[in-house]
């Protein structure tokens, strides 16, 4: 095979695998933007709001805010619940402390079976089905906060993906001139 034909096959593959990562970019950028506008649209609806501050400075167990929660809540006190991130600290350090307090630590189909038990109708068991029915919403709140945060993680990943395709992009692009550049002074006698 001749020289001049080689380096020209690999050049033209080089270019065209320019375009699939511009195009490539361009999807990851357009996946990132997505998850990103779409989980804050549907967290921004549910009009979350974050304890305020002084609700932080006086943090004590047993009390709304736990010690605990402090190094993951205290950054985005009084603010609106709108990013994957917040939701995560949320729906893990708030809800999730409250619900294992309530819950006395366990879950709410360990809830629900003690409560079944019960004599029905009694005091007991009313007691017993408030608390299932209030771990229950929690569980399903938290659940779904947890389902943002991973859709908005994933846009995360998309948008990194993106710049890694148009950083290679870039790279191709240089590496395919030089190719072209160089197939002009390859003699084409010249054999591999």
């Amino acid at each position: 095979m001749r020289r001049k034909t080689f380096d020209a096959i690999l050049t033209t593959v080089g270019a065209v695998l320019t375009v699939f990562l511009v195009v490539a970019g361009g999807l990851g950028m357009w996946a990132y933007s997505f998850a990103n506008s779409n989980v804050h649209n549907q967290l921004a609806q549910q009009q979350i709001t974050f304890p305020s501050k002084a609700a932080f400075a006086a943090a004590k167990p047993g009390t709304e805010i736990t010690p605990g929660m402090l190094p993951y809540l205290q950054q985005y006190a009084g603010q609106p619940l709108v990013t994957g991130g917040q939701a995560e600290a949320y729906a893990d350090h708030f809800i999730g402390v409250h619900l294992q307090t309530i819950g006395g630590g366990l879950s709410y189909s360990q809830l629900s079976a003690k409560a079944m038990a019960l004599p029905k109708g009694s005091a007991a068991y009313t007691a017993a089905e408030a608390k299932v029915q209030t771990v229950f919403q929690g569980t399903t709140l938290r659940g779904l906060l947890l389902e943002a945060y991973a859709f908005w993680k994933m846009g995360q990943i998309a948008l990194w993906a993106a710049i890694a395709c148009f950083v290679a992009a870039g790279v191709m692009l240089v590496l395919s001139i030089l190719g072209y550049l160089h197939l002009r002074k390859v003699p084409d006698t010249e054999e591999l």
